[in-house]
């Protein structure tokens, strides 16, 4: 390492690095990469704290709610961009009543503490309970409330089961199958 070109390359890359190591931390304080539950009383400085948030307004007692609540919870710790939080519409009637929800779940999403696009019910996901988690990222991402995130070189690619490929074996000579 005697280039003073390569050093400072390798000097740059590392405080780039430390940078956004600081960063997620921040964001890790201010209660990003987790999905959690608030209160009513708690809305207000969750939301104007952070630049991005999810907010699932649920029933505990709704099947889709908790497909939902299934979803968000996996996107939360790989999308440190935004902070994603839920809130039991039945204890939160002011703001239930303030933003007009109708119908649930309805998932808010907050930037700079104002209140801008919404998924209401699963319309935007087409309609059907068995939507992917792949495809709810999709759409966030569409919307701008997340980013998408950066392939790792080092990290193995993930399987992917549509690309997967067989081959027909059978051990009988006489068969038609090989």
């Amino acid at each position: 390492m005697d280039d003073p070109e390569l050093e400072k390359l390798h000097a740059d890359r590392i405080a780039a690095l430390k940078r956004e190591a600081e960063k997620r931390q921040s964001l890790t304080k201010k209660g990003h990469g987790e999905y959690r539950e608030i209160t009513e009383g708690d809305f207000l400085g969750e939301v104007t704290t952070s630049e991005k948030v999810i907010c699932h307004f649920y029933h505990r007692e709704f099947y889709r709610c908790k497909i939902m609540d299934k979803h968000l919870k996996s996107l939360a710790t790989s999308h440190l961009d935004a902070k994603f939080v839920k809130l039991d519409a039945e204890n939160a009637p002011f703001f239930v009543t303030k933003l007009g929800i109708k119908t649930l779940p309805c998932v808010i999403l907050f930037r700079k503490g104002i209140a801008g696009d919404r998924l209401v019910g699963f319309q935007d996901l087409g309609g059907k309970d068995d939507f992917s988690t792949r495809k709810l990222e999709a759409l966030l991402i569409k919307k701008g409330i997340i980013e998408e995130k950066k392939k790792d070189e080092d990290e193995e690619a993930e399987y992917d089961e549509s690309r997967r490929r067989t081959v027909r074996y059978s051990g009988i000579h006489d068969s038609d199958s090989e």
